[in-house]
């Protein structure tokens, strides 16, 4: 068609029922909302459009928020999508719904929190009342106490009803609600001028419940409790830097300077978090400022008290308070003085109060240390003392002295515990057994662990009051190696959970001001677990469960992240020992895996998809195992899938596996973990622990992986001829490969050896190299130094030419000045000359013309008289000009024009 067609809107309709105490201005009328507003107090102004998802989803909180609060507040909702209105004229909204608040002249605050019901409402009452009064000591210290920064004013109603000050102090309550809110934005469905519409990715953090809090006292004598002596006065109260008066001289009191000191000059403890769940930077930019501890706790914003958020308080101001300052003290005790039964109570059942075993020492230079178990049969673990700089004794650590030691030498001594700490599986009683073992860095120094087998079950002794530890004697022997599947609970790692070893817990560390002692000081935030418990479960919570409470550290820089156990409850003690075992040096915490689920992989295809909770069985079980790491993103993984393929299908199933794991998704201990995808590694079986990666310059073919297996795979230690071997021979072959396992660290430390004879004549090349560059850059000095002389001999010799030059010029000046004087008088002169001449002409011109009167008259004497011609009349008393005269005026004229 040549012209478009374009069906007219419908009609809007009503979007909230008659019988709602919302009033719903359907047909946009935006200039009656005005008009009522004017007449009412609070007023919220709910802005929707019909088709909108979240102002459908919203209308049902609205109209629950205005049940409870319509006697109070005036509910208006206004369709502003209807073509013909005027919100839709007047209104540019990018988004929808957008919520309104005015509380008498003031606003418009715009709500930006979450679409609930009991969060509108609690907003709503803040406006109405954003000033709290603080009539007693009490009071004042719950204000005090409270996470939330506080701001107190100081007014006098005894001579007024209205106090010089109180209304701008009222304002300013107003303004910190608004100014909190301005710098958000929110997850609204966002809507152009063409009609299109998408949902907003900005990022979108909701702070209101950790804003300002602005309190009232008008009792003087409370007022001095806070430094306010006169009325008017406004307070800041810091728990940790010094608290602060408004300065009034400085600058001018008015609503919007007093908002903006509070929220400049603010101190949190912790902070709300509240992301929309879309794509977003909210969390990426709070985790780049460090370790972070997420709180998920079931928030109700319209509850009167609310004792979980009062122990977190506590443990906050306890983290930071680093100078023990009284004034947290004091505030500490307000906190503590309804739940301190309760606490005590807890106190007794610490492990803090169970003996320290007589294992554990105060050494300076000894460390304790947990040995994972790797045999499921067994429930031991093995708690070695490691001490740096001992003699090769064998003595215990408790009755040597120690000497000064680093945190370099107790790095490099745990690094070779570690490396070494299979030699530690022989300990089988409860005696303290010591041992002495190399350095991995030098050859030539040693270091001595001392042992003894704790029973894992000492993690329930806890609650027990005996105080002793039972030891149950299980031998471990490094001969008994089966390909058997470990449980996840005993996975061979160094982290290790706290509560599951009392003694080694570091009670002699005090909590108090912890983050001031640490380098992995941590941040706070605190989400709403009935919001957001999604976040807590991609963390690592349980999907079910009755409270949703749980906690998180998350340390972007380490990649990893650590969670409470969701077993034990989220409490004041908990979160203490949790945050202690995460702020020492060698953190006891176990790293938390996530993994995809496994039960989406059928397990009848011929290469086994490996996850985080299926990785211990299948690649631990009783056979050689292949496994390729890939990634849905590596372009070059899926072209290695026929390659696998045909392998599965050439190798027998019941011995060998081939199998696959993708490590986006699935998390491993770090000694699992590789840097390049695709990536192959070969676990044979009895031999886990001796992993070989394929060769990265080999192609990964067919021909090319069976060499591979066949090289590195030993027919002689499948599980049938384990069985049927005798034990002597097993115990000959593994006497043999110990003593390879002998000859070949022989040969490592040869070649260190002989690497450190090649660094020591490479360190005396150069140190000859230093010392010539040194004799180099002596005579370079020297040079500068003639070059710097040179310089200021010639600066100085140019400051004197200059001077010579400036005097010269004004020698010039001056002899051209002169010259131009005498030019002058020159000229005057010959002005004055000329004039002289002619004067002179004429005086002798005159002289001539009177001696010429006389020999006339003397001829007139003589001759007689005649008439005179009719010529020109004289004058009686002229005489007639000489004819010289002109004829000397025009030489005159002559010379002149010849001198100038």
């Amino acid at each position: 068609r040549a012209k478009d067609v374009i069906i007219p809107a419908k009609p809007p309709v009503s979007f909230f029922s008659p019988r709602s105490p919302v009033l719903d201005l359907f047909q946009g009328q935006l200039d009656y909302a005005e008009y009522i507003r004017r007449d009412s107090e609070v007023v919220l102004l709910f802005f929707y459009a019909p088709w909108c998802g979240q102002s459908i989803a919203a209308r049902a909180e609205i109209q629950q928020a205005a049940s409870r609060l319509s006697d109070q507040v005036l509910f208006v909702a206004i369709n502003c999508w209807w073509n013909q209105g005027k919100c839709r004229k007047q209104k540019h909204f990018f988004y929808f719904p957008v919520i309104y608040l005015y509380h008498r002249s003031f606003g418009p605050i715009e709500y930006k929190g979450p679409m609930s019901a009991v969060y509108i409402e609690k907003f709503v009452r803040r406006v109405m009342k954003p000033l709290l009064y603080i009539p007693s000591q009490s009071e004042l210290l719950d204000f005090l106490s409270n996470y939330e920064p506080g701001v107190l004013g100081y007014f006098e109603f005894s001579g007024s009803p209205q106090p010089p000050g109180y209304l701008t102090f009222f304002t300013s309550a107003l303004h910190s609600l608004k100014k909190a809110l301005e710098s958000t934005s929110s997850p609204r469905a966002l809507v152009s001028f063409t009609g299109e519409w998408h949902l907003e990715t900005k990022i979108y953090m909701l702070d209101y419940l950790g804003t300002v809090r602005f309190g009232v006292i008008t009792n003087k004598h409370l007022a001095k409790l806070v430094s306010l002596v006169h009325s008017g006065s406004v307070y800041l109260h810091r728990h940790f830097n010094t608290s602060l008066v408004f300065p009034r001289e400085v600058l001018n009191y008015t609503a919007e300077n007093i908002c903006k000191w509070a929220l400049e000059n603010q101190e949190t403890l912790f902070r709300w978090l509240q992301p929309h769940g879309g794509k977003s930077l909210l969390l990426n930019n709070e985790l780049k400022k460090g370790p972070a501890l997420f709180l998920f706790i079931p928030f109700n914003p319209l509850a009167e008290s609310h004792p979980l958020i009062d122990e977190i308080t506590e443990v906050a101001l306890e983290y930071n308070n680093c100078h023990g300052d009284q004034v947290v003290e004091r505030l500490l005790q307000h906190l503590r003085r309804v739940d301190a039964p309760v606490l005590e109570s807890l106190a007794l059942e610490a492990p803090a109060q169970l003996p320290d075993p007589p294992l554990i020492t105060a050494s300076p230079c000894c460390n304790t240390v947990v040995l994972p178990q790797w045999h499921s049969f067994s429930r031991t673990h093995n708690v070695c003392e490691l001490c740096v700089n001992q003699t090769a004794g064998g003595v215990k650590p408790s009755s040597v002295s120690m000497p000064q030691c680093s945190f370099f030498e107790m790095a490099a001594a745990l690094d070779s515990f570690y490396l070494k700490e299979q030699t530690f599986y022989h300990v089988a009683s409860d005696s303290v057994e010591c041992s002495n073992f190399l350095t991995s860095y030098s050859p030539f120094s040693y270091y001595t662990a001392c042992c003894r087998t704790i029973s894992r079950g000492v993690a329930g002794f806890i609650d027990s009051e005996q105080g002793v530890f039972e030891a149950p004697t299980v031998a471990f022997s490094s001969l008994e190696k089966k390909c058997e599947v470990d449980a996840p609970s005993s996975i061979p790692h160094i982290e290790e959970n706290r509560y599951l070893f009392p003694g080694v817990d570091m009670t002699s560390t005090n909590f108090t001001g912890l983050s001031c002692r640490t380098n992995k000081t941590l941040n706070i935030y605190l989400l709403d677990s009935n919001l957001f418990w999604l976040y807590a479960e991609r963390l690592g919570a349980p999907s079910s469960t009755q409270v949703k409470e749980f906690a998180a550290i998350v340390d972007v820089k380490e990649e990893s992240h650590y969670i409470l156990d969701p077993k034990q409850a989220l409490m004041k003690l908990t979160l203490e020992s949790f945050i202690q075992n995460f702020s020492v040096l060698y953190s006891p915490l176990k790293r938390h895996l996530i993994g995809s689920d496994s039960a989406q992989f059928p397990s009848q295809h011929l290469i086994t998809e490996v996850t985080t909770d299926t990785f211990w069985e299948v690649v631990l079980q009783k056979q050689d195992v292949l496994l390729l790491y890939y990634a849905p993103w590596c372009g070059f993984c899926p072209s290695l899938n026929h390659v696998f393929i045909q392998l599965a299908r050439n190798l027998p199933m019941d011995t060998f596996t081939v199998a696959r794991i993708d490590v986006s998704q699935n998390d491993l201990p770090w000694e699992f973990m590789v840097d390049r995808l695709p990536t192959v590694l070969f676990f044979p079986c009895n031999r886990k622990d001796l992993s070989v990666k394929y060769p990265e310059d080999l192609p990964i073919t067919l021909p090319n992986l069976l060499k591979f297996i066949l090289h590195h795979s030993d027919p002689a230690s499948s599980p049938q001829n384990m069985a049927n071997s005798p034990t002597k021979e097993c115990l000959q072959s593994e006497a043999v490969l110990q003593r390879g396992h002998i000859s070949h660290l022989e040969r490592e430390i040869q070649k260190l050896r002989a690497e450190i004879s090649s660094l020591q004549r490479a360190q005396v090349q150069v140190e000859s190299q230093l010392s010539s560059a040194r004799r180099d850059e002596h005579r370079l000095r020297r040079q500068q130094r003639a070059l710097e002389e040179q310089h200021s001999l010639l600066r100085a010799h140019s400051e004197q030419l200059q001077a010579l030059y400036e005097q010269k010029t004004r020698e010039l000046q001056e002899l051209a000045r002169k010259l131009q004087e005498l030019a002058d008088a020159s000229e005057n002169l010959l002005t004055e000359n000329t004039w002289l001449k002619i004067l002179v002409a004429t005086m002798e011109r005159k002289l001539e013309g009177r001696d010429g009167a006389e020999s006339l008259a003397t001829r007139k004497e003589v001759r007689p008289k005649q008439p005179e011609p009719s010529g020109t009349p004289q004058l009686p008393g002229s005489s007639p000009p000489p004819a010289n005269v002109s004829a000397t005026l025009v030489s005159e004229r002559n010379n002149e024009n010849r001198t100038d």
